[in-house]
């Protein structure tokens, strides 16, 4: 169960809801029902989860970054570390904004939008023991209804700010539930030469090799204990796919976005925004870090699971742990009361909501692209109430 003392909240005044002001304050018009959040309605409460990070961080001369071991200049360009990071999530939503209107023009009718504020959190768990906070994000999950200009199913958008200097725009359209789990395509962390197109692979890429621009650079305890492999390194989405291999997804519902979606042109809104610093000097040529895209896969899943609940008297609270798939992966609680008298335990099918994430941020410096990726399975952190129809 989550600690409220130490989870991040984010919470609407109880009487704010979104409206319209009335042209004529005589007529009263009975209430609506707010507009549809459609696979938004999912995010509700808080979700949590242990995932993995990657980013390439520029290594300035002026602030070189203490590595531990001597490291061989790599081949040009080597204005880098590659941080690798085991996090620990926290998503917390609030309640729906209700109705947001949208004026439109011409033959395009106003558009009644909804959605759901929300919190992420992200702590560096990877040396035991100690838990650094190293992402903060506040902002919104809107649900967009589909328009004739442009012509336009409904969408789903995603505005975020992040503590560094960036500010994200991202729209995208969803994919109809399908049953069964996700198929989870593979992503890749190597470098994009600008200029050419062409990969350009890193020593740091490589996990056995100790003495690297990389952070951690000994990844030998980690290979051990299989918590940062190389199959991570050349595939973190590897993680998304081993966290989910022996689950029962009765359903999933997939979300993509994007700051710069793909065609049709002109249908899809989005984009980044940097401060001064990320865009460097000139900005054109030379960005310190500029946050240029934003793509980002959200899964949203239902999943069952059979529980097993000790013999207790009739009227006993109880509360069981969900099963461990991954070593290290958060698993969900579920908690009741027994509504009957027990002889022998019981198993009880159960379902509940899961998210899984990757989003790549393409960071530009050095003449380079430089993937950013995150991925994490959430689940939720408050214990989930057995329904007493489980035991019939």
């Amino acid at each position: 169960m989550s600690d409220p003392g130490s989870s991040p909240s984010i919470q609407l005044p109880d009487d704010f809801r979104f409206g319209e002001l009335r042209p004529d304050h005589r007529a009263v018009p009975p209430p609506s029902p707010p507009p549809p959040l459609g696979p938004l309605s999912a995010f509700t409460g808080t979700f949590v989860g242990n995932g993995f990070n990657t980013i390439f961080r520029p290594n300035s001369t002026a602030t070189p970054t203490q590595l531990p071991n001597a490291v061989l200049p790599p081949p040009p360009p080597h204005d880098n570390v590659l941080e690798l990071n085991l996090t620990a999530e926290t998503l917390a939503f609030s309640k729906s904004l209700g109705s947001v209107p949208n004026r439109g023009t011409g033959a395009q009718a106003d558009a009644l939008l909804n959605g759901v504020p929300y919190v992420q959190t992200v702590n560096d768990t990877t040396i035991h023991g100690e838990s650094v906070p190293i992402h903060f994000e506040p902002g919104l999950w809107m649900h967009v209804p589909a328009t004739t200009v442009p012509p336009l199913g409904s969408t789903v958008t995603r505005m975020a700010s992040i503590p560094h200097g960036t500010t994200i725009e991202a729209q995208g359209l969803v994919a109809a539930a399908i049953n069964g789990a996700p198929t989870i395509d593979p992503v890749d962390i190597t470098p994009i030469i600008i200029a050419t197109g062409a990969p350009f692979r890193f020593p740091s890429q490589t996990a056995a090799n100790a003495a690297t621009l990389r952070i951690p650079q000994d990844l030998g305890p980690f290979i051990t204990r299989g918590t940062i492999t190389q199959a991570m390194l050349d595939d973190p989405n590897s993680l998304l796919r081993q966290q989910i291999q022996h689950q029962k997804i009765l359903s999933t519902t997939t979300i993509f976005i994007s700051t710069a979606p793909p065609p049709p042109a002109g249908a899809f809104g989005g984009g980044t925004a940097n401060i001064a610093f990320l865009l460097g000097q000139p900005a054109a040529t030379a960005p310190n870090a500029q946050s240029a895209k934003m793509t980002a896969v959200f899964w949203i899943e239902t999943v069952q699971e059979d529980i097993i609940v000790a013999v207790h008297g009739k009227g006993h609270k109880f509360t069981v742990k969900g099963k461990l798939n991954t070593p290290g992966q958060r698993v969900p609680l579920f908690t009741g009361t027994i509504p009957v008298n027990m002889t022998a335990p019981r198993t009880l099918t159960v379902t509940y909501t899961q998210i899984q994430y990757t989003q790549t941020v393409i960071l530009n410096f050095s003449g380079l692209a430089w993937p950013h990726v995150s991925v994490n399975t959430l689940v939720p952190a408050e214990a989930i109430v057995v329904p007493d129809s489980a035991w019939t």
